[in-house]
C-alpha cells in the first residue's frame, strides 16, 4: 500500500510540474508577443517624432505673426468703430 501511495504521490508531482511547465512556456509567448508589439509601437513612435519635428518652429513663427495681427485688429477695431453711425442717428 505504501508503495501504491509513493507512486500516485510522484505521479502526481510530476503532473504538477509539467502543469506548471506548460503555462510558464503560454506565459514566455504572450511575452515574446507582447515585445514584438511594443517594438513596433516604438518604431511608430520615432518616425512620427520625425515628421513632426518641423511642426514645432512653423507653430512658432504663425503665433508671433497671429500676436502681430491681434495688436493690428485692435486700431482696425477703433477705426472700425469711430466710422460706424450712432445707434440713435439716421442712416443715410
Amino acid at each position: 500500500m505504501t508503495r501504491l501511495l509513493v507512486t500516485l504521490t510522484v505521479i502526481e508531482v510530476l503532473a504538477l510540474v509539467i502543469t506548471l511547465a506548460v503555462y510558464l512556456v503560454a506565459i514566455v509567448r504572450t511575452l515574446r508577443r507582447t515585445s514584438q508589439n511594443l517594438a513596433k509601437v516604438s518604431f511608430g513612435v520615432r518616425a512620427i517624432e520625425t515628421q513632426c519635428a518641423p511642426i514645432g518652429p512653423g507653430v512658432t513663427r504663425i503665433n508671433e505673426q497671429l500676436a502681430g495681427i491681434a495688436g493690428a485688429l485692435d486700431g482696425v477695431a477703433g477705426l472700425a468703430e469711430r466710422a460706424a453711425p450712432a445707434e440713435g442717428s439716421p442712416r443715410g
